[in-house]
């Protein structure tokens, strides 16, 4: 096994062991996009089971956008080649969020409409987890993010609870660096599935993070310290 996958493995184990994200008997959807990083948690999801002595089910779920792309088509055959258990969602939410009565932010509101409809099938088939690929460059990005336009100091939580803890949300890579993810995906040899986004590549996040990779290219400490000053807030420093 290569070095990258041996520290993802081992990244992805930490995250789940030290918050407690995955118990046995736990049925935990999946939600795949077809980008890198979440087909590299559900590898990863599944590759543990072989290790670990609890089980757990895990659903696979696409949400196809809606953009013509056919995203669909391609997750699905993905799915069926590997042996996951998956479902498809065809919608219009890519379109609608797209509207001309929101063009400041469309991809706020694509991701709130795409997280419905997953919730919505969680609940019918029963999951009480629900993983997503966010990754430790994505956390960083949205407590910038929510500073700059939502003002306020947040970021996305490693596990979080809904509906009285009916429901939680996992983010097994968030200890990982994207690049990591990114050299597993290359050496699996996978393609990235197209959802023919308009908007992608042009976000405000890409402007995030066009500047961090200027601040992590003049010391490559900058990542590490923004990411250990997210879990060392001191609150009454704050107004």
């Amino acid at each position: 096994m290569s070095f990258v996958a041996k520290e993802l493995r081992r990244l992805v184990g930490k995250a789940i062991h030290e918050r407690d994200m995955i118990r046995d008997g736990d049925h935990v959807l999946v939600s795949v996009s077809g980008g890198k990083d979440s087909l590299t948690l559900l590898w990863m999801l599944r590759e543990r089971l072989q290790r670990i002595p609890i089980s757990y089910r895990i659903t696979a779920v696409h949400v196809d956008p809606g953009f013509g792309a056919d995203s669909a088509t391609r997750m699905a055959a993905f799915f069926s080649e590997h042996g996951f258990e998956y479902r498809v969602i065809p919608s219009d939410v890519g379109p609608r969020a797209h509207g001309p009565e929101n063009r400041e932010n469309p991809c706020f509101l694509c991701s709130r409409l795409r997280r419905k409809l997953i919730f919505e099938l969680a609940d019918e088939l029963g999951c009480n987890k629900i993983a997503f690929g966010h990754h430790k460059d994505d956390l960083i990005e949205t407590f910038f993010l929510n500073i700059f336009y939502g003002a306020s100091i947040s970021t996305m939580m490693p596990v979080q609870p809904f509906f009285d803890g009916r429901l939680t949300v996992l983010r097994p890579l968030y200890m990982t660096d994207e690049d990591i993810i990114r050299r597993f995906a290359r050496s699996m040899g996978w393609s990235r599935i197209d959802l023919g986004c308009p908007t992608a590549g042009s976000s405000k996040r890409e402007e995030i993070r066009e500047i961090l990779r200027h601040l992590y290219r003049s010391n490559r400490k900058v990542k590490g310290n923004i990411f250990h000053a997210l879990q060392n807030v001191k609150s009454e420093y704050l107004l």
